[in-house]
């Protein structure tokens, strides 16, 4: 069994094909999958498509290249419907945008406060952003938890995330070529505060890579990290999932 930890599902790259592609996931062994909010009208899908299907799971948030059109008070009514099971995606981006930091930075304080008093975990995007991102979450050190989503960063900052009581998210990117540091970072950090993500419709693993992602593609997500620890995929696939049980306290 695993768990995708982050996909987009509500968005258009799935309109035509939803559940054939929610049944391939399960035909890989990819028995949940948590869909990612970013702006109100994608919160909201991701809330109905939870509602709709037993085996997905919600997040909503507004997403740091949407602060400039999204208001944060859409997002809190949302977080007491059912099936949502974290505060996100949230954070801040400098690979879109580096003209608005400083209104990235009191949006992402905002919804870190929120869910520190709703007591739910975030995702948190940081797209040449780790610093500027961790800057502001070590402030919240032991006030909450989450995940540092689709890791980009170093070994170091991995140990600082983790330092913060925060698991690392490992996608398609680890089976890449041109993967940086990701393999010393999946070698070095323990087992135990990973959990695997496609961020599906995007970062398409090999051998899918040019082609639009899907959660079940997180099979080959886990045999990379398997590989690179020199463990069993079995192994890798039941710690995952119990981190993303545990970390989004799933049914």
């Amino acid at each position: 069994m695993m768990i995708d930890t982050h996909a987009h599902l509500n968005t258009d790259a799935y309109k035509e094909d939803l559940d054939e592609v929610i049944s391939r996931a399960d035909l890989y062994g990819v028995k949940k999958i948590i869909v990612i909010g970013m702006d109100k009208y994608h919160n909201e899908k991701a809330v109905e498509l939870a509602n709709n299907y037993a085996n997905l799971y919600a997040t909503v948030g507004v997403h740091p290249c949407d602060v400039e059109t999204e208001k944060i008070e859409d997002i809190i009514p949302l977080l007491d419907k059912n099936k949502v099971v974290a505060l996100g995606e949230i954070g801040i981006d400098l690979y879109w945008n580096k003209d608005n930091l400083a209104k990235q930075i009191i949006y992402f304080k905002e919804q870190l406060d929120l869910a520190v008093r709703k007591n739910i975990p975030v995702i948190i995007h940081t797209r040449e952003s780790f610093k500027e991102a961790y800057d502001v979450v070590k402030e919240y050190k032991g006030k909450l938890t989450g995940v540092f989503h689709a890791f980009s960063s170093t070994l170091d900052d991995a140990k600082k995330a983790i330092d913060l009581g925060f698991y690392i998210g490992i996608g398609g990117v680890v089976t890449f070529n041109k993967r940086g540091e990701l393999e010393d970072i999946v070698k070095n950090i323990p087992l135990e505060k990973i959990i695997v993500e496609t961020d599906s419709p995007y970062l398409t693993p090999k051998p899918f890579r040019g082609k639009r992602n899907e959660p079940g593609y997180t099979k080959f997500v886990v045999e990379e990290i398997a590989k690179i620890k020199n463990i069993t995929i079995e192994e890798v696939s039941k710690i995952t999932t119990n981190n993303a049980n545990a970390l989004f306290r799933l049914e």
